[in-house]
């Protein structure tokens, strides 16, 4: 399938194209809107003409009806004049394929990272949107946004920079971005469209009857898209007439455009299995289709997925996307047509359960990525070998370029899972794989913008369902992604709902993970005697349970806000009960890093002997714990204790022997060390929670 011949619903994949030949196919017609365009580009605006520099990048509308050739018109005009725009083609699609118009920050989103800059997971559309521009602002980019529903998808994305050029497609008029003249796209010539149907068929079929070739371009209305359907119908049967298609085409009485009379016709041709099969890949998330997907809509074998998915894209009925594994598109201007035939052909119940199906059979692809991961459970390795073939993956790697490749698709699919409202069960699932898939595989850092969807997705479900337990979870992970976003003020809304969710729920663990999110919640933002409360209130709770553990760093929490506070008797105080603690528990790690802590603050309060102590007895406990940098750090704070008491020569011993210890690693400065141990008490253990709390959200339904 030629790139003008069908407009696939825009480019299903947001990146930067440097390579001007990036789209090399061959293009047909429309010489007279390309001259347009690109006399466009060069056009005085209104700006110009009142003497003013234009504020903005100018825009470029191309505007037809789906099928047009619209989306092929803009990659041609692009492949054309790349090349004066040396930092990149930019290009996202705006609305999904079945007709639902993608939010402004995800579109935003995609295209910062496809710049390569970091994309805070939760931002607002205004925080993006502003991002984008200011990333923009400073480059010579081509934009191509396509499909767009309307205004208020483009302007939030065009460039504060006249050296940017942005090409809209659109199926009418943009009102409210001034300045933008449509180039409003009808159906091709006959020539052009007679020259289209020779790119399908052999020539000699049309020179022996050149008449019915133009007649079925007529009957077409020249839609290249219709043209291209029935050239692969053509090709696919090639002892029919021109003509006589072109008949049964005129002969067709029922009401719609022509591409839908085409798409009927092909759809009718196919064997009953694969005409079901194609009406049912109606379903597929975002239009993305691949062999797995196909099966589990149909519920046939992957070979037989295979075979049909390779013949529909030969007959123009799918796009085949550049992908490291078989992949699909379903063009956006078939989507309506194909979803009709479902709903037209299949009864409401056998259209759920094949979605169900797919969703089912996505859950457990997720689960074999996941479990890849970690083949050192003997368990695991059980579960894997008992997986049919079709659901195993070789090794690690070849699931995360699964994982990566599907990953518009399986976000998609945890979007209509959430979106349909009879599929809760399946959706929870879903969302739960799909989390642990990602973290084994990307990190949850890498990974926290998707996680960020996901979350809210888990709280649609669980408030809709009345399930306060996974809001608490939900609410959590998603205020920790906040949190680490430097959004601390909706970070410590969120806990505080959590911990309302918490208790409705009468989960404890959850309570106590919010209690103390809180107290931190508070405690970035400066208010150390709320901290401490709300720690204390954590603190309590853990005793009460005998979590001995947990409420040991408490005690080194509740003592790092009071010395934030200046209160240095109470951290003091604290500091010894996380030390006892700790001793308590055996925990020889963590007993060095809270001696660690307490000679600090014995530091602060002016205590330089009780420091010494300290100090010694930390770095004896460091040494038995083999933590290097801890006694790196303590061995800095014992020499600059001695030098406070007089003894440079001690002092010097001390530095010489952190320096030994750091020798081969890059020395951090005391400042960094104490900040290290510190964050040993305060901040890791926080973060260990939060995931510990992300599993037990998703596995709700395992």
């Amino acid at each position: 399938m030629t790139d003008q011949a069908v407009d696939a619903g825009g480019v299903n994949l947001s990146g930067v194209d440097r390579s001007p030949a990036a789209t090399t196919s061959l293009f047909l017609g429309r010489t007279r809107e390309l001259k347009e365009l690109r006399a466009d580009i060069e056009r005085a605006g209104l700006d110009t003409i009142s003497g003013r520099k234009a504020p903005r990048a100018r825009v470029l509308l191309i505007a037809g009806r789906p099928g047009s050739g619209r989306s092929a018109l803009a990659g041609e005009l692009v492949r054309q004049v790349a090349e004066r725009y040396p930092d990149g083609v930019l290009r996202t699609r705006l609305t999904e394929p079945d007709g639902v118009p993608v939010p402004v920050e995800r579109a935003a989103g995609e295209l910062l990272a496809a710049l390569g800059l970091p994309v805070p997971p939760g931002a607002a559309e205004d925080e993006l949107t502003e991002a984008l521009r200011t990333a923009l602002a400073e480059r010579r980019v081509l934009l191509l946004l396509d499909d767009a529903a309307g205004a208020e998808q483009v302007d939030p994305l065009l460039p504060d920079n006249a050296d940017c050029l942005l090409v809209a497609v659109s199926r009418g008029p943009l009102t409210g971005i001034a300045d933008v003249r449509p180039c409003t796209l009808g159906g091709l010539d006959a020539k052009s469209g007679v020259e289209l149907l020779a790119q399908h068929i052999d020539p000699v079929r049309i020179t022996v009857d050149p008449r019915a070739a133009e007649s079925l371009v007529e009957v077409c209305q020249g839609q290249p898209a219709a043209l291209t359907l029935a050239g692969g119908w053509l090709a696919a049967h090639p002892k029919a007439a021109v003509s006589d298609l072109a008949k049964q085409l005129h002969a067709d009485q029922e009401e719609g455009a022509a591409l839908d009379r085409v798409l009927r016709f092909a759809h009718d041709s196919l064997p009953g299995s694969a005409a079901r099969l194609l009406r049912l890949l109606a379903l597929a998330p975002a239009g993305d289709v691949d062999p797995q997907t196909a099966s589990a809509l149909a519920g046939c074998s992957l070979d037989s997925a295979r075979d049909l998915l390779d013949d529909f894209a030969g007959l123009g009925l799918l796009r085949a996307v550049p992908s490291p594994l078989p992949a699909y598109e379903v063009p956006g201007c078939l989507h309506p047509g194909l979803l009709a035939l479902a709903e037209r052909r299949e009864r409401p119940a056998e259209l759920q359960l094949a979605r169900a199906r797919m969703l089912e059979r996505t859950v457990r692809l997720l689960q074999s990525c996941r479990a890849i991961t970690e083949t050192d459970s003997a368990e695991t390795r059980e579960r894997l070998k008992n997986l049919p073939p079709g659901l195993r993956f070789p090794h690690p790697r070849a699931a995360e370029e699964w994982l990566r490749a599907r990953r518009p698709a399986l976000l998609a699919a945890a979007r209509l899972a959430v979106a349909d409202g009879e599929l809760d069960t399946l959706a929870r699932r879903l969302m739960s794989q799909l989390v642990r898939a990602m973290v084994a595989h990307l990190g949850t850092q890498a990974a926290a913008g998707d996680l960020y969807g996901v979350h809210r997705l888990v709280l649609d479900v669980a408030r809709r369902r009345h399930l306060p337990r996974e809001q608490a979870a939900a609410l959590l992970n998603l205020a920790d992604l906040d949190a680490r976003t430097g959004r601390t003020a909706d970070a410590l809304a969120r806990y505080r709902a959590a911990l309302d969710a918490g208790r409705a729920a009468n989960d404890p663990y959850a309570t106590g993970r919010a209690m103390e999110s809180v107290g931190g919640a508070h405690q970035e933002l400066g208010d150390f005697d709320r901290a401490a409360d709300w720690f204390g209130r954590a603190l309590a709770q853990r005793l009460a349970r005998d979590e001995r553990e947990d409420a040991a760093r408490l005690y080194g929490r509740i003592a790092t806000a009071h010395t934030y506070a200046g209160r240095y008797g109470e951290a003091l105080r604290n500091w010894r009960a996380a030390v006892a603690a700790h001793r308590k528990a055996g925990d020889v790690a963590a007993h060095a890093r809270a001696l660690s802590e307490l000679a600090r603050v014995q530091e602060y309060a002016g205590r330089p002997e009780d420091c010494l102590r300290t100090c010694q007895e930390a770095v004896e406990l460091a040494r038995r714990a083999e933590d290097v940098r801890l006694q790196a750090a303590l061995q800095l704070r014992l020499a600059d204790t001695l030098e406070r008491l007089g003894d440079p020569a001690a002092a010097a011993l001390h530095r010489g022997a952190a320096e030994r210890l750091l020798a081969g690693e890059i020395r951090p400065s005391g400042a960094a060390e104490e900040s290290t141990a510190e964050d040993g008490q305060d901040g890791t253990s926080q973060e260990h929670g939060a995931n510990a709390c992300e599993i037990r959200s998703t596995s709700a339904e395992d």
